[in-house]
Parts: C-alpha cells; structure tokens; sequence
C-alpha cells in the first residue's frame, strides 16, 4: 500500500508537527517499552520520524518519497514492502512495526518473512490501533474520510496473535491511552526456534 503514501508524503509528514503532543506521547511510549540497543530495523519506516529518536538505522518502505525523507534524516532505507523483504535470513535482533499492519497486504506473510530476518531469539515489536478499541471503533467509523486510513484493515489483538503464532509467541501486551481513550497498542513478540 504505497500510493496515497508517495502521493502525500508530505502532508503525511507535516502531521507529526501539526500533532506533535500526539507524537510525542507515542514516541516516549514507545521508547520505554522496547530495547533498541541492538541491530534493528523499522518496516514501514515512512519518513523516519520513529527511527531517528529510537537509535533504529534501518528501514524498510513501498514509497520512494518517504523512502527519500527516512533517508535524508540518515536512515539506510531499502525500499520493499513487508511481505518480500529483500534482506538476508538472520540479519536482525528486532523489527519495528509502527501503526503499519493495516496497510499490509497479507500479514501471515509478513510475519513469515519478518520471523526469517530476525535472528534466534529476536524480537517483533508491533504498535498498532485495536479495531476492538474505543479508538479502533473511531478509525474505523472515519475512516473512508481520511486519504491514508481509508485503505486500511484493522486488527484486534486476538487477530495479530492468531494470524503470528506460526512464527511467534507473545511477551507483553502494553495500552496507551490517548486522551483517556483506549486503542493504542504494543505487542512484544518472541521468534519461535526454528
């Protein structure tokens, strides 16, 4: 799902300024919830406005103009998409993805291809909005108005641990509120041993 993404990269970007207590609070959530001192990578790094504060130096992105910003803002970005990526098995302690799955195209793939890139026991971070959530049920009520969301397929959280257990199992699951409205969530996963 690159197209409204190369299409509005900018106004995509501009979001973060325009939100920036938003951004913020995501961001510092984040940031205490995951190790990022090992070699990680973020799929779906868009412009790289998680990546650069969270000491991750590479990327993954469908859209050459996101693609083109991460990498100005010192990302090694490889543009791919989640569900081929083109690295090596083994090349990775842990995977970020950031309010990304409902924009994949197959996530059983995705997390098939995300278990062979990382490393024994690495780590698959994913931050996303819980269609079973207050705020879940609001994206999905608004959604055919907004340029990006409107392609999106939400997830509950039974979703994504049902659609990874194949190749992951679950440490920790972390909310966030967002103005007191449950829907923001972190699930920690493990690589299964192969």
């Amino acid at each position: 799902m690159k197209e409204p993404f190369d299409k509005y990269y900018n106004e995509y970007d501009l979001w973060f300024e325009e939100n920036n207590d938003i951004y913020t609070e995501e961001l510092n959530f984040i940031k205490k919830h995951i190790n990022t001192h090992k070699k990680g990578i973020e799929i779906g790094v868009g412009t790289g406005r998680f990546a650069i504060p969270l000491n991750i130096k590479y990327g993954i992105e469908p859209s050459l103009n996101m693609a083109k910003i991460a990498f100005q803002r010192g990302i090694k970005v490889i543009i791919g998409k989640a569900e081929q990526i083109p690295i090596k098995d083994n090349s990775f302690d842990f995977v970020l993805l950031n309010t990304v799955i409902c924009f994949f195209d197959n996530l059983k793939e995705s997390f098939k291809e995300i278990g062979r890139i990382l490393k024994k026991n690495g780590y698959l971070y994913i931050f996303f909005i819980d269609k079973d959530t207050t705020l879940g049920k609001i994206y999905e009520e608004k959604k055919s108005k907004n340029r990006f969301y409107k392609y999106a397929h939400f997830f509950s959280k039974e979703e994504v641990e049902d659609i990874s257990k194949d190749y992951f199992f679950i440490i920790s699951i972390k909310t966030l509120l967002i103005n007191n409205i449950e829907g923001m969530r972190l699930l920690t996963l493990k690589k299964i041993k192969e």
